[in-house]
């Protein structure tokens, strides 16, 4: 029988040791972490020992050399124990890690691949502003060429995963900044790119983000960057040239997003399920009644319908190209949605229970909130399906 989400041996393997090793060192920790909005970041650089920080990189930087079904499957697995360290990873391995493996010339992914390969580094993404997410061409970081060759960088990034690693407010060790260097000549706004690394003057940590809802494992801070002089090797690809890798980055961000949904899905249904087991009431197990029967039920069949959807588009999906944005804008919008609504069930079917910690549904549902915000709200999507179906109407018929 073929599998979509192990299509192969070595992806099973992969499921095999990634869930083991979750088992054994994220579920002791994860709701600690999560009730001291605390980081486990000595957990995320031992994370290289297993080679999952530089997944899809090449094996010659330290990396894995695997394809978008093995991000799927690390994703799922991280997420069924602790989204929030799980966001952190993705922050790390895919919004850092992938876009420099893909985009970055040799002489950057020289030095710095085998760095967050390992662990040494922690790297993060910088795109999102106090007043503009979405609206990427809304930008006002920005970045000026210095007759020396050297960029002036001034700015404030908001709501950065990993921009803060700890207690004592160390900033990332490397950030893939996004900053308007100027405009064509039709007058558009060009948007470029930048590795900023730690210690570079100028570059901080404006605040850690407190109290949020969820995702509460995962550091999210404002990162200021206030006449940060940027070298010219560290300027990735061409000047103006950003756009096209940030879709192509976008569009694995977005599948991993889903994959993390299908993680929180599944161990809400596995902890509904054993508890309607295992709770009677009027003298019967409560799995007998119907209400308990539509919840169960239903998700099952979200969870299932999801599960199908992700591994379908990652097993289509090929790394570092753009152009893939109809079914991984759609996988994010329906995955993250079902999540939020299967941890919803769980927490209905568990009643009291499913409301304190010691369950875990109620760290998943206030989790899944966030994966319908994070790395394109749910409008976006809309928006781009729409408008993808109307140069693509023949996708509908395949």
């Amino acid at each position: 029988m073929h599998d979509l989400a192990n299509p192969t041996e070595a992806h099973l393997m992969l499921r095999e040791m990634v869930r083991e090793w979750v088992q054994e060192h994220v579920e002791p920790q994860a709701h600690e972490h999560d009730r001291l909005e605390r980081f486990n970041l000595d957990l995320m650089r031992s994370m290289g020992e297993l080679g999952l920080l530089g997944l899809t990189v090449d094996e010659a930087y330290g990396g894995a050399n695997l394809d978008a079904v093995a991000v799927c499957i690390v994703h799922e697995e991280l997420s069924a124990s602790d989204p929030g360290f799980a966001l952190a990873y993705l922050a790390h391995a895919l919004l850092f890690v992938n876009n420099l493996a893909f985009n970055g010339d040799d002489a950057q992914k020289e030095r710095i691949l085998p760095k967050v390969c390992s662990g040494e580094w922690i790297g993060a993404m910088a795109m999102s502003e106090p007043d503009a997410g979405t609206d990427v061409l809304g930008l006002s970081t920005n970045a000026v060429k210095q007759a020396d060759g050297t960029w002036l960088l001034n700015g404030r990034k908001m709501w950065i995963t990993n921009g803060v690693l700890d207690e004592e407010g160390t900033p990332a060790d490397v950030v893939w900044v996004y900053a308007r260097t100027g405009e064509d000549e039709r007058g558009r706004v060009q948007m470029s790119t930048f590795l900023v690394e730690a210690g570079m003057p100028g570059y901080s940590v404006g605040q850690k983000i407190m109290d949020k809802t969820g995702m509460r494992a995962s550091n999210t801070a404002e990162l200021v960057f206030q006449d940060c002089v940027v070298p010219a090797a560290n300027l990735v690809g061409d000047e103006g040239g950003s756009l096209l890798h940030m879709m192509g980055n976008l569009e694995i961000e977005r599948l991993a997003l889903a994959a993390m949904s299908l993680g929180i899905g599944r161990r809400a249904l596995e902890e509904m399920n054993q508890y309607a087991t295992d709770r009677t009431a009027f003298g019967s197990s409560i799995r007998d009644f119907g209400q308990i029967q539509r919840h169960i039920g239903e998700s099952w069949a979200k969870y299932r319908a999801m599960r199908a959807y992700i591994y379908d588009t990652a097993s289509n999906l090929v790394l570092g190209q753009a152009g893939q944005r109809l079914d991984s804008d759609g996988v994010k919008l329906y995955a993250t949605t079902a999540a939020k609504e299967i941890a919803d069930a769980a927490m209905q079917v568990m009643g009291g229970y499913g409301y304190v910690a010691e369950y875990h549904v109620e760290r998943l549902w206030r989790d899944a909130k966030l994966l319908e915000i994070g790395g394109g709200t749910l409008e976006s999507h809309q928006k781009n399906i729409t408008r993808d179906l109307a140069k693509m109407h023949d996708a509908i018929l395949r």
